[in-house]
């Protein structure tokens, strides 16, 4: 059995990400009362008629407080039963979550007459606190279109064959803001920059003529063995302290060039010895 909790404030994606996982062949239950968790993994366990039955469950602030603050004891007595289990978190910083709420003009659920949005957003996150400490997978929707959201879903939750530590490496621009779920973080911008070359500019690191550049630089190639030298020793460490999910961003001026080319050729090089190496470029489209 594969079990997936989703929860996250009001309005950061937790219908999409259940849209998701029913598509992909999931029995999903919107709003499950905490306190039942248990109670339904046994069951499913017991009853259902699939070989590796797959569910998920939405949990978020319209639970009782109470049930809540007893979500570490409930998850624990889940994975007891030794069910593969992962939380995914979906948040978005405030102004993000106000401006959605404004533009669809729904009702959040813990507004009222005495509490303003912006209070029940800061509620609701406090509320969630015992849920988002233990995420496995943390997903930050502020800058995440519908699709875009559908496909992070796919690629860290679905994309997963095996079981253990699935690790993304993931190459971004600075100039967007570092990926907030990020784990480790390598700043690459000293690094010769082929914006510079006309004939390069418009190529990505993905690019033959843009890899021929880098690939000849000796800073690129040493920046390249020492980045590649501390996640082949630290990663399976990281595995062994049972992580679900890391991610490793690899950061240039733009996410364009650089961080490009060295993020696809750890992703490919780090392939060839760990499981669940996936390799995404934010920025590249």
């Amino acid at each position: 059995m594969r079990l997936i909790i989703v929860s996250g404030r009001s309005g950061s994606g937790k219908s999409t990400a259940l849209d998701v996982l029913e598509d992909s062949g999931f029995y999903c239950i919107d709003n499950l009362p905490a306190g039942l968790l248990p109670q339904l993994a046994e069951r499913v366990l017991l009853h259902t008629e699939l070989a590796q039955p797959l569910v998920a469950v939405s949990i978020d602030a319209r639970n009782l407080p109470s049930h809540l603050s007893r979500f570490p004891e409930l998850l624990e007595e889940v994975r007891a039963k030794h069910i593969q289990c992962d939380v995914l978190y979906l948040d978005a910083d405030e102004d993000t979550l106000l401006k959605r709420f404004s533009e669809t003009r729904r009702r959040h659920p813990l507004s009222s007459a005495e509490r303003s949005l912006a209070e029940a957003i800061r509620v609701e996150s406090e509320l969630l606190g015992p849920i988002a400490d233990l995420a496995d997978l943390k997903i930050n929707t502020a800058s995440l279109n519908l699709y875009q959201l559908r496909d992070m879903i796919k690629l860290r939750l679905l994309n997963k064959p095996d079981a253990g530590t699935a690790f993304l490496i993931e190459s971004f621009g600075f100039k967007r803001g570092v990926p907030i779920d990020a784990d480790v973080v390598f700043d690459v911008r000293c690094l010769p920059n082929p914006y510079w070359k006309p004939e390069l500019r418009e190529h990505s690191g993905l690019d033959q003529p843009v890899i021929d550049y880098l690939a000849a630089s000796p800073d690129v190639q040493d920046m390249y063995q020492d980045i590649h030298a501390y996640l082949a020793k630290w990663l399976p460490r990281f595995a062994a302290s049972n992580r679900a999910y890391v991610t490793v961003a690899i950061g240039c001026t733009g996410g364009h060039h650089r961080s490009v080319y060295l993020t696809h050729r750890l992703g490919c090089e780090l392939q060839q010895t760990l499981k669940n190496v996936q390799v995404r470029h934010r920025d590249l489209n």
